[in-house]
């Protein structure tokens, strides 16, 4: 079964190719025009042990918002797609994820229902050349564009750099969990008979 998808997203603010292969290795080839950004994307694909492929022109001159949440768009689309029909997955994941001082916790339910919670804060407006506020941002255009449930709390934690990569880091865990094919499951787990 193979399990991977390319979706490329063009509009006059951003042009933006994602390769994503849920059963890889962990190996990732980014070029956001944003360094934090491309970090981040690293340890998603390394803790998640996806493949990804990242390309995004954007509008950085206005600023990096349009570039990271059309990234999210764009991912998450992929990851609806390379799930398919999402038979024998575990549907459910979550994470709990430690980080020097910083823990945060990702749970996620792949039911095809998007909906989004995300409880943390950051004390400062940027990191490097990636703004804060679009965590968030990020993470709802991932969980509606892939119509998954996603919960993200950062439970506590003093340094934004390190909260915010807990956070990418638990979200790979959880969306690795909750993509592993369990032979128990004859279809898919779920009491309709679909995802």
């Amino acid at each position: 079964m193979m399990r991977n998808a390319t979706v490329n997203r063009t509009t006059k603010e951003t042009q933006i190719s994602v390769s994503l292969d849920i059963d890889g290795l962990g190996n990732a080839d980014l070029d956001t025009g944003i360094g934090f950004m491309n970090h981040m994307l690293d340890g998603f694909a390394r803790h998640g042990f996806f493949d990804l492929d990242v390309k995004c022109k954007g509008d950085l001159d206005v600023d990096c918002h349009h570039s990271i949440e059309d990234i999210g768009i764009v991912l998450g689309t992929a990851i609806k797609q390379a799930l398919g029909d999402k038979k024998q997955i575990k549907r459910f994941g979550s994470c709990i994820l430690p980080m020097d001082e910083t823990l945060v916790m990702c749970a996620i339910d792949l039911s095809g229902r998007p909906y989004f919670v995300f409880d943390g804060e950051f004390s400062s407006d940027r990191t490097g050349d990636f703004d804060t506020e679009m965590v968030r941002e990020f993470f709802y255009a991932i969980s509606y564009s892939a119509a998954m449930n996603l919960h993200i709390r950062i439970i506590s934690g003093a340094n934004d750099h390190h909260k915010i990569e807990a956070v990418f880091k638990a979200f790979a865990r959880a969306l690795d969990e909750a993509t592993l094919i369990d032979q128990r499951i004859g279809d898919v787990l779920s009491t309709k008979g679909r995802l």
